[in-house]
């Protein structure tokens, strides 16, 4: 078992990801600090790809730089990072932190078995490709214009890179230390595990639209958005939802697929131990409520931020774990999920001002 992470960066970890700490938690021991090491190294490539400070070619270098010293770190060489200062990003101090702890990280990198190394070295390469997609397509986008992607086949290699990939990493991590061979074949759980991972990343795109919008990009294909005869600057106003619902329901409809495909690739994961399927579902879970609420909002309004809130959270990962024992209950949850937030009734379920970032509940 490899060593615990260090508190700090433990610490550290729960500053940036409230909702993937409780997930981390969860974890068994085995996994817990390589899962949680490759999530910080990932959203340290994501800070630098979403600053506004710097410019593309500044964070295009950056990004480069990074995953070239996870690799030299995962190869067992001496890895060489420029540094990188805080005060190029315009996040949270908690992220100004994060850039300011890579050469830790690739330290503790360094400390685990060489296959960990390599796994991780292969997740991070390939969200960053889709990080260094990203800030080419829109890296010179501005107030002015807004750049979006052409079609259905640009936005599905986009969310595999960044986040479909995690599901194979993920896989890969648990049968080497959890399962070994036992359980469904490695066809049926990595297939399962992307969906899981481009469900997930659907759904933020899908809530953060507006704030998207508001920084130049358009995850919506602009292929979808000529069916209901709208443009990206279109999206800005509104009062355009009405038109625009369709292509939302549609795009929401895929998010809940893939979802479904999540939530049989935790079903097929062997029963124990339990906290690895308790961990896999709740993201789950809370994307299924999230689709169920977006529904019934105007999306294309700046001034609403749809959430879970903390006290939803907690209520829904009490409900699961008691629900665990009882697999008639326990299959069932996604779909209580989706009834449950018809109401917009129960506590923690929140309207709140958005902040300025994309991805905001990671």
């Amino acid at each position: 078992m490899p060593e615990r992470m260090p508190r700090h960066l433990q610490r550290l970890l729960r500053r940036v990801s409230r909702s993937f700490y409780l997930t981390l938690r969860m974890l068994p021991g085995r996994i817990r600090t390589q899962i949680g090491l490759a999530y910080l190294l990932a959203r340290a490539t994501d800070t630098i790809a979403d600053t506004r400070l710097v410019s593309a070619e500044r964070r295009l270098e950056a990004l480069r730089a990074l995953c070239g010293a996870v690799v030299d770190a995962a190869e067992g060489r001496q890895a060489h990072l420029p540094g990188l200062a805080a005060s190029g990003v315009d996040g949270t101090a908690a992220e100004g932190t994060l850039l300011e702890s890579i050469p830790e990280l690739l330290r503790v990198l360094g400390a685990l078995s060489r296959d960990d190394r390599l796994l991780i070295a292969g997740v991070l390469r390939t969200i960053a490709s889709g990080q260094e997609m990203d800030v080419e397509r829109f890296g010179s986008a501005s107030g002015t214009g807004i750049a979006a992607l052409r079609n259905a086949a640009e936005l599905d290699d986009y969310i595999y890179l960044v986040a479909g990939c995690v599901g194979e990493f993920w896989t890969r991590m648990c049968r080497a230390h959890l399962f070994g061979n036992t359980g469904p074949d490695d066809g049926f759980l990595l297939a399962a595990g992307i969906r899981f991972g481009k469900g997930l990343q659907l759904v933020n795109i899908l809530r953060d639209i507006a704030v998207d919008l508001r920084r130049g990009r358009c995850y919506v294909p602009l292929d979808r958005l000529a069916e209901c005869g709208l443009t990206p600057e279109a999206l800005l106003q509104a009062n355009s939802m009405a038109g625009f619902r369709p292509v939302y329901d549609a795009c929401l409809q895929e998010a809940r697929d893939h979802l479904d495909a999540g939530w049989a690739y935790v079903n097929a994961l062997p029963k124990t131990p339990a906290r690895l399927r308790l961990a896999c579902a709740w993201p789950i879970l809370i994307g299924v409520r999230t689709i169920a609420l977006v529904r019934l909002r105007n999306v294309l309004d700046e001034r609403e931020r749809i959430k879970i809130g903390r006290g939803g959270v907690w209520t829904l990962m009490l409900r699961s774990t008691l629900s665990y024992p009882i697999p008639s209950i326990w299959r069932r949850l996604p779909e209580k999920q989706r009834q449950s937030s018809k109401t917009l009734s129960p506590a923690g379920d929140q309207f709140a001002p958005r902040r300025n970032r994309r991805n905001c509940s990671r």
